[in-house]
């Protein structure tokens, strides 16, 4: 009975089927890439912020301000001395302490000694003078809200490990291909979910589980993609596929650039993983995932359509095959196939990922 290795050389190991696929999931490469690193966009800072206070709100609607009138005349940024320079965002005038009984003229700070008022810390009514509008002006993420921020990107990271181990063991015990096609459609339920998030938890709660659907689209289809060629090609095809990646973080500026509000930037990020749901008719299940599942019915099958793709022939020999035995789990001959558990495998790289986090000396 002939292994899935030999049936695999004989349909072909990287010809134009496998080629075919390949360039269709290293795509995932590219809509990953936005997600991982949209914060940059999604999260940018205001060119200006300040607060207002209940005078400041009258005299803006009385002398008709612009919000660079607005900001030259109250923000205390402009005016406190070098010394206290940096809290002046931060804070606000209490134009409200002053002691004269009339109203205030437009120019507010006249009405106190040396034009110095006291100062108040902020607690809402945020104004933004900003060109493309963020999750910083759309929730309020700044001074004392300023680390929210940051909790975005690290729950976005929380969702890439729960969805390394719950979906990489999903894909072991279920399919490759199902995974995969539910976490892309995951991804872009979520994300449309989260660029109309009416407030900051539900933001939150379903960028995490963007998070746990994106590292199961981008993990299954790199392992469909290194399980369907030869091992020969393993390491190249798992290389290119991390260049498209790459290739993701160099698009989103443009995207970034020309899309005018955080909202849909975050649909040019989810929305499409729709497309990849078409995949379904295009890329076939992991024949090695068929056979470790007892389906080499199904994995022959597979492997008909590569070798006709590839304009091979599989002989009627090839009726049956099977795993390659024999070879001892602790050592293995170079370029053969040792099958590990997928969860396995991401523990191990999620592992290695927060040890080099947690010591940037040595990179």
């Amino acid at each position: 009975m002939p292994t899935f290795d030999q049936a695999l050389r004989k349909a072909g190991e990287f010809g134009r089927f496998q080629r075919r696929v390949f360039l269709l999931l290293c795509l995932t490469g590219v809509t990953f890439a936005f997600l991982f690193v949209g914060v940059v966009f999604l999260g940018s800072q205001p060119d200006y912020y300040w607060c207002r206070g209940p005078r400041a709100t009258a005299l803006a609607e009385r002398c008709a301000w612009s919000p660079e009138e607005e900001w030259n005349l109250t923000t205390p940024e402009l005016h406190v001395p070098a010394e206290r320079r940096g809290q002046g965002h931060c804070h606000r005038y209490l134009l409200e302490a002053t002691n004269t009984s009339s109203e205030l003229s437009c120019d507010p700070l006249t009405a106190f000694p040396n034009r110095s008022a006291p100062l108040v810390s902020c607690s809402g009514d945020w104004r933004y003078v900003e060109t493309h509008s963020t999750i910083v002006s759309q929730f309020d993420l700044v001074c004392s809200n300023a680390w929210m921020l940051d909790l975005t990107q690290a729950i976005l990271n929380l969702g890439f490990l729960a969805g390394a181990f719950t979906l990489g063991y999903a894909a072991d015990r279920y399919g490759r291909l199902i995974i995969y096609l539910i976490s892309c459609f995951g991804v872009g339920i979520t994300g449309v979910v989260v660029a109309f998030a009416p407030n900051f938890s539900v933001f939150v709660i379903f960028r995490f589980l963007q998070g746990v659907f994106g590292k199961g689209a981008w993990m299954t289809c790199f392992v469909i993609v290194t399980e369907i060629v030869g091992s020969k090609q393993r390491r190249i095809v798992g290389i290119v596929i991390q260049m498209f990646f790459t290739l993701g973080i160099i698009i989103l500026p443009g995207i970034a650039y020309f899309t005018p509000s955080w909202q849909g930037i975050q649909l040019a990020i989810s929305l499409p993983s729709f497309l990849f749901l078409l995949y379904y008719w295009v890329v076939p299940e992991s024949p090695r995932w068929l056979i470790t599942r007892k389906q080499g019915e199904k994995a022959l099958q597979i492997l008909r359509r590569v070798a006709k793709c590839n304009g091979k022939h599989l002989s009627s020999n090839y009726s049956e095959v099977h795993e390659r035995r024999g070879v001892p789990r602790t050592c293995h001959a170079p370029g053969t196939y040792r099958r590990q558990p997928l969860h396995r495998l991401l523990y191990l790289w999620a592992r290695g990922a927060a040890r080099s986090s947690l010591n940037p000396s040595d990179h």
